[in-house]
């Protein structure tokens, strides 16, 4: 990340992010305005949220169809179970945490591991970055791993842009929050999932999706995995086109997001015709 003083504005000024921001802007008007959000409005946002849970699984190598994620109430059989129910805690979770994000994000990053940690994982390495030797179970992402001298200077630093604020569009944050988080790996274990999770924080806390009702969860689990990573390493390579690509990558999964949560308003609708 640059070290200029609004460095995720800068982000903002690359060519192509202006219309990825500008075309999730819209996409998130239309369901929005959609007539059933004024009526059921709770329904689509605790359905937006099993989706995205699900969505979040499925990139953390548990790929469950959505009607298993919601009639199970056991989710400590194996790992992708542990993995599910990890995802479904850390949506509820995520709403919880808006207040103290802005203030503390590093605090709410130990929250967030804590809670997808669960039961499962035991010791002291829950909730808190890892340290040197540590090693880091994450299912999807190979690349190179920071070491923990790295971690706990890049995690200030991005503790410090979230505190900072600035004039970057809500996207742009999501994005570099997300990259950043799923870059370093900072936990012993779940971090594709808290990495997730905080880009969801970010897209409500900044008044994008005050409702959580365009979970880009299930856009990035409907791009697939390869799509994620391939985009994941444009982020990075620090590149100005590899920075740009994540940022549309993640620009696209709001809009599917949203396009999800516009099929199920559709669905009710025809359901109250």
């Amino acid at each position: 990340m640059s070290s200029a003083s609004d460095p995720l504005a800068a982000l903002g000024a690359l060519p192509g992010v202006a219309e990825s921001v500008e075309s999730v802007r819209k996409a998130v008007d239309r369901v929005y305005g959609h007539r059933v959000m004024r009526r059921r409005g709770g329904e689509i946002t605790s359905e937006a949220a099993l989706r995205a849970a699900r969505g979040s699984a499925a990139l953390s190598a548990a790929d469950w169809a959505l009607e298993e994620v919601r009639r199970r109430t056991d989710f400590s059989a194996d790992a992708e179970a542990l993995t599910v129910g990890a995802a479904l805690r850390l949506t509820a979770e995520a709403g919880q945490l808006l207040s103290i994000w802005r203030q503390s994000p590093m605090r709410v990053l130990a929250r967030l591991h804590l809670v997808a940690s669960g039961s499962a994982v035991a010791g002291d390495v829950v909730g808190r970055p890892r340290l040197a030797g540590e090693p880091v179970e994450e299912p999807l992402v190979d690349l190179p791993l920071p070491d923990a001298e790295e971690v706990a200077g890049r995690l200030d630093g991005l503790a410090r842009l979230v505190i900072a604020g600035g004039s970057a569009p809500a996207l742009v944050t999501a994005a570099v929050v997300h990259g950043e988080l799923l870059a370093l790996r900072p936990f012993a274990s779940y971090n594709g999932l808290v990495a997730r999770a905080a880009e969801r924080i970010v897209l409500i806390n900044s008044g994008l999706d005050p409702k959580a009702i365009c979970p880009a969860e299930v856009g990035h689990a409907e791009q697939g995995a390869e799509a994620y990573l391939e985009a994941f390493k444009g982020y990075v390579s620090g590149t100005a086109e590899g920075m740009a690509a994540w940022i549309a990558h993640c620009g696209r999964a709001v809009e599917l997001g949203a396009r999800e949560s516009t099929a199920v308003c559709e669905a009710l609708q025809r359901g109250a015709a």
